[in-house]
Formats: structure tokens, C-alpha cells, sequence
């Protein structure tokens, strides 16, 4: 994974890009499966995802349980590219996958009835990408 960002250099305002690679090699590992995923699946969705994990981590949405409960239905998989935090209360069984939890989100999960999965559990149960709603 190659990105390029861009700094003012010490030689006045002008802009050069700045090579930046993830160095994480599961994310990498991961990215990749996610886009092959897309292809073999047709399903846009883990495209979209991989596009997301690609961004710098600053720009990863961190999503609270209210916002999970006020938004996800029961049938459905909530999927954050980014962390799951424990602000808020969790009124519905719900599956939520993200690329990570904090230690309380997921006890409140648990405590719930709910389900806490890996990107990678969630593109592997269901391929096709259905009844997933992206947060964050």
C-alpha cells in the first residue's frame, strides 16, 4: 500500500509529496483480501472499506454505542472502518465489526447480547456484503 502526502519543504512553501506506506502487516493483508473480496463478490462494499482503511489513522472514525443503537436495526451487521468506544448504552442484540474495540465497548456488547466480529470474520460469513450498515 503506497500513499503520498504533502508538507511544506524547508526551501519555502513549496509542496512535495512524502512518500507514506502502512507498515501494519495484518491491515495490509487485510486491505488486499477486502478489495479481492470486492472483485470475486461483486460487492462494492469491501471496496469502499478498503478505500476507508487506506486513509491515514486520524482520519478513522471512531463511533460510540448510542450512535450504533440510535442507527442499526437488529437484522442488520453494523461495520465501523476504524473503533467501536463505550460512551452510550446498547439497547439491541446487534453484530458490530470494526478493525478495533475498546475494552468497555466490548463488554457492553457482550453484555447486550451482542456480537463483536473482525473485518476480516465479517467478509468471510457474508461475501455478498448484505444487511450491513457502514458507520463512522
Amino acid at each position: 500500500m503506497t500513499l503520498f502526502s504533502y508538507h511544506s519543504s524547508t526551501l519555502g512553501n513549496q509542496l512535495m509529496a512524502r512518500h507514506i506506506e502502512k507498515t501494519n502487516p495484518a491491515l495490509i493483508s487485510l486491505i488486499q483480501d477486502l478489495k479481492k473480496s470486492s472483485y470475486e463478490n461483486k460487492a462494492p462494499i469491501w471496496k469502499d472499506i478498503a478505500e476507508r482503511l487506506e486513509k491515514p489513522l486520524r482520519n478513522w472514525p471512531e463511533v460510540n454505542l448510542h450512535r450504533i443503537d440510535m442507527y442499526v436495526h437488529e437484522k442488520e451487521t453494523a461495520l465501523i472502518p476504524g473503533k467501536v468506544l463505550s460512551p452510550g448504552k446498547l439497547t439491541k442484540k446487534v453484530s458490530i465489526a470494526a478493525w478495533s474495540f475498546s475494552e468497555k465497548a466490548h463488554e457492553k456488547i457482550k453484555k447486550a447480547g451482542g456480537k463483536t466480529l473482525t473485518i476480516e470474520e465479517l467478509m468471510k460469513n457474508n461475501p455478498k456484503g448484505k444487511d450491513i450498515r457502514i458507520l463512522g
